[in-house]
């Protein structure tokens, strides 16, 4: 690196040489700026074994940054950034406003993991942009370092502008799931709360008054984040998602403008920042200990709180002597529905109780037929539950217990990167949809083509319905609800999967399917309803006090 007074005399040449070139009136007050944004752009790799990235002159940005050891969906190198695909930007006031991203900066220093670029105002004054890649990291180091600039930035301005524009690629299988799962995260400086904005949503523009620590673009298995060390003061984030069809396969375009507070009346400053561009992989992004982990969208914080704490290490302490994701999903759920069985046991012998009492509720209705005895009906019934010892809800209450797990494995299987591109059986990637047959044409909500998994998914749970309607009274529930139950959820449920992750099909298949299972067993031989029935009559007849219901 030379002294700041100490320029080379190539590099004046250079200047006098450039200028000579401008025909037209020169567009700023330093012949260096002029001779800057005159100059040829060149561009320079900096890279580590887990990520290859270009950075061009122009500007000291990012053009092209590969992360190694992904691939897209289609078997093709995966670049988060692309040449052309991003605009990276620095304005400042220099008593005339610059913008970096119009100028050339030239090499001063390079090592085998770091890159200094240079942008002379003057003799004496500089910008340096310096980056800094170590080995096994995500995160390449950025900082702007000051030098000899007190006389040029403006006084009356103490702050910079940071503008970032990406347009991210399209890297899955399915557009509208990896669409569902992308957004752009900013976590305060204040707290450890991350929030997104633009899920689901065409477009979207949202302004910051409050100190933000970091911003990221996040696509569905991949994130680009940029954090400031002394946090950006203020600033607006932008998202607009392309079309289906977008030729240049674009997801979305996502944007920043950040302003940093910099120190204009000292000779030497640095502006430190860092830039994540990797995985969405919850441990890795835990590692930087900056709640980076918290863009995956696992769910609020009880769904969060079961995703984080129990699904993700049972699953990651499997995948350590098991290869196979599928069989790690069969795993999981039996282990899962081993853990719950207590709630599946005491669902079911609570609603063998209410099956076996039916024939005494069809004599109370038969006492009280008239509606002005609804009052009278009600209570009669609601007598006989509790001298027999029985919870009305009793059965319904275990499985509302059981469904912020269902929900927390909604949330983990389409946002689990363990699962890109993991085969298993006909399916060639579990974390995007399975398709034994595609239609041609488009279906409304339901797609163009035919998830397997979906389908098997869909006819379990019919099945789970009918066995669970068969053991129930004719008169128990209305028509409406059993056509409901028996064939509306079903058939919804198979549209609703058949664009989502083949894992989650799989999973609710397997659970469907488990609990169908321990449904027979118990059902053959654990559960005497005869045994039930008399041991609710000896509680109707006894005169002692009715013990709590269950």
């Amino acid at each position: 690196e030379q002294p700041a007074d100490s320029i080379p005399k190539a590099l004046k040449d250079s200047v006098i040489n450039a200028l000579d070139t401008i025909d037209e009136a020169p567009l700023y007050q330093s012949d260096y700026l002029n001779a800057a944004n005159a100059a040829e752009e060149k561009f320079f790799t900096l890279e580590n074994n887990l990520i290859k990235s270009v950075i061009s002159s122009k500007g000291a940005q990012l053009s092209d940054v590969l992360i190694k050891d992904y691939y897209t969906y289609d078997s093709t190198d995966l670049h988060i950034i692309r040449p052309g695909k991003s605009l990276f930007d620095i304005e400042m006031n220099a008593n005339q406003w610059i913008n970096t991203s119009d100028l050339n900066f030239r090499k001063v220093e390079s090592t085998d993991n770091s890159l200094t670029l240079r942008l002379n105002f003057n003799d004496s004054s500089y910008v340096d942009a310096i980056y800094f890649l170590p080995d096994d990291t995500y995160m390449v180091n950025y900082s702007l370092r000051f030098v000899g600039m007190s006389d040029v930035l403006d006084p009356r301005t103490n702050q910079m502008t940071l503008k970032w524009v990406v347009d991210m690629p399209r890297l899955e299988k399915g557009y509208q799931n990896e669409r569902n799962y992308s957004a752009v995260a900013y976590k305060y400086a204040s707290n450890n709360d991350v929030k997104t904005i633009g899920q689901r949503k065409e477009s979207v523009k949202e302004t910051f008054s409050s100190t933000l620590r970091w911003f990221g673009f996040q696509q569905q298995f991949f994130s680009i984040i940029m954090m400031a060390q002394n946090g950006f003061s203020a600033g607006t984030l932008v998202n607009k998602f392309y079309p289906e069809g977008n030729a240049e396969r674009d997801l979305m375009q996502s944007g920043a403008e950040m302003s940093l507070e910099i120190d204009n009346r000292s000779d030497d400053f640095t502006v430190p920042m860092s830039i994540y561009m990797g995985p969405n992989h919850y441990p890795t992004l835990k590692s930087y200990g900056e709640s980076f982990e918290k863009i995956i969208p696992l769910g609020g914080k009880v769904i969060g709180t079961i995703s984080r704490y129990i699904i993700i290490p049972v699953f990651n302490w499997l995948n350590k002597s098991i290869a196979n994701y599928g069989l790690i999903i069969l795993i999981l759920t039996l282990m899962i529905k081993l853990v719950i069985s207590p709630l599946t046991w005491k669902s079911y012998t609570s609603s063998a109780k209410m099956k076996v009492l039916q024939p005494e509720i069809q004599k109370i209705n038969e006492k009280y037929p008239k509606q002005e005895d609804a009052m009278k009906k009600q209570q009669a019934t609601m007598d006989l539950y509790k001298k027999a010892g029985v919870n009305m809800f009793g059965g319904c209450l275990p499985i509302l217990l059981q469904f912020p797990i269902l929900w927390a494995m909604f949330r983990f299987f389409p946002a689990s990167i363990e699962l890109r591109q993991q085969g298993f059986l006909w399916c060639h990637d579990l974390s995007a949809y399975d398709s034994i047959l595609d239609l041609g044409f488009k279906i409304p909500l339901y797609g163009n083509h035919i998830s397997l998994f979906a389908l098997l998914m869909g006819i379990t749970m019919w099945g789970y319905s009918k066995m669970t309607l068969g053991q129930q009274p004719d008169n128990a529930q209305m028509p409406g609800m059993k056509f409901m139950q028996l064939w509306f959820m079903p058939i919804m449920m198979v549209f609703i999967c058949n664009n989502l992750s083949a894992g989650l099909s799989y999973y609710y298949m397997l659970s469907n399917i488990v609990t169908i299972g321990q449904n027979w067993a118990i059902r053959k031989w654990f559960i005497d309803e005869d045994k039930i029935y008399e041991q609710i009559k000896q509680k109707t007849n006894s005169k002692e006090p009715p013990k709590k219901s269950a």
